[in-house]
């Protein structure tokens, strides 16, 4: 299992060492994929139902040529560890229950 909070601490610290807003909110996008589609749907319809904004899902080709299905969620977020952690946890959680992957989010930088 990954270490999320972790993962997190650095991609919050980079953006704001690099000179990102820290007063303004961001479009956090948390990534789920599965070879399963039904599965993937099935998390998608559960994420939904928790009240997050879900992106289309689609279908992606990996670099051995083989497919697989993802979507996001979008989350207006401070650009904070706490804030975030918040909604990964349950995220990660819910892929878990749905058996998908959870693959992390991310954002941009804000100036």
């Amino acid at each position: 299992m990954e270490n999320w909070r972790e993962i997190s601490e650095d991609i919050v610290s980079s953006l704001l060492e690099d000179g990102s807003d820290p007063e303004i909110l961001y479009e956090v996008e948390h990534h789920f994929v599965c070879e399963d589609f039904p599965k993937l749907e099935q998390a998608a319809l559960a994420a939904f139902k928790l009240g997050y904004d879900v992106e289309e899902p689609a279908e992606l080709e990996l670099e051995d040529g083989a497919k697989i299905w993802s979507f996001d969620i979008v989350v207006e977020s401070e650009l904070d560890v706490d804030v975030i952690m918040e909604d990964v946890d349950k995220l990660a959680a819910l892929a878990v229950e749905c058996e998908v992957e959870y693959d992390g989010w991310g954002t941009y930088f804000q100036e």
